[in-house]
């Protein structure tokens, strides 16, 4: 190589390395969705109306917290009429233990890719081994979900990152990642419950790659108050601190998460507030958030 075909070549590497760089600190999110928990009572009251507001809003994926006592046929006729899919439902373990052929049947109606446990209650975390017979249904239901072509995943509060009397100390969140099978159990990470639980969601990524296809975005503010009202999510005798907030206006590093969310195989970024003030107007602003969002 002569000192001229090796100049080229240099610049022509260092050209591409540029571009490559530019590219990657300028993605962005395509597609955006919204768990529909956060507009629970509008959808109660108008489940058509509200849809077309979410993908006026600018919407394009939905996931379901409940049907209300709507047909899946009816409901995928919504989604189809407003340019909307819907890749995921969120639905109990005992339906989960007790109806599973039924529930991947309405999966399937309502183009569901994931089959997603959504919490225990505080009933539920108060039985023996609780967390072991939760890691057992996963594998067989995601056994049998497999079959189907629909995968079942776990969405985790803040309260699996408390270390666990029952599992000799460890966090039940790494039990269930460590005792459930990868190929058959996909996590929905929800990057505010872990913000609030004081862990680091890069870390979960570099650790188990590809085993957070789902996350849920929405926003932790770190105010130094006491987090008393999310007892629920967070555990009965929390000592963690914060509020929530629309995506944007708290403390979460939504661009370090975002820009490392292919390590954890990240394809669904869902917008969701458990009980935000204005739900329509508060969620456009997250979404407009988000969608401004390069990383």
């Amino acid at each position: 190589m002569n000192r001229r075909t090796f100049l080229g070549t240099s610049l022509a590497a260092a050209a591409s390395g540029f571009a490559a760089r530019r590219w990657l600190q300028n993605r962005r999110i395509d597609r955006i969705g919204l768990q529909l928990y956060s507009v629970r009572d509008l959808m109660k009251q108008d489940m058509p109306g509200t849809l077309a507001k979410v993908a006026q809003i600018g919407f394009k994926e939905v996931e379901f917290a409940g049907l209300f006592d709507r047909a899946p046929k009816d409901v995928r006729a919504m989604l189809d009429q407003h340019g909307l899919t819907a890749p995921a439902s969120h639905i109990a373990w005992g339906t989960v233990d007790k109806n599973l052929p039924a529930t991947l049947e309405s999966a399937k109606v309502l183009g569901h890719q994931f089959i997603i446990i959504p919490y225990l209650t505080d009933d539920d975390r108060k039985q023996a081994d609780v967390y072991k017979r939760l890691a057992d249904l996963l594998n067989r239901a995601g056994a049998e979900s497999l079959k189907a072509g629909i995968q079942m995943a776990y969405h985790q509060h803040g309260f699996e990152f408390v270390p666990s009397p029952d599992l000799a100390g460890q966090m039940p969140y790494d039990y269930l990642l460590a005792n459930t099978d990868p190929k058959l159990v996909k996590m929905e990470l929800d990057l505010c419950w872990i913000a609030a639980a004081e862990k680091d969601p890069i870390a979960y990524f570099n650790k188990y790659p590809g085993r957070f296809p789902l996350v849920h975005v929405k926003d932790w503010l770190k105010d130094g108050k006491p987090a008393t009202a999310y007892a629920g999510a967070l555990g009965p005798d929390t000592k963690f601190t914060g509020n929530m907030a629309n995506v944007g206006q708290g403390s979460i590093d939504w661009k370090a998460i975002f820009a490392q969310a292919d390590k954890g195989g990240v394809k669904h970024f869902i917008v969701e507030h458990d009980n935000p003030k204005d739900p329509l107007v508060d969620l456009a602003g997250s979404f407009k958030y988000v969608q401004s969002l390069r990383f």
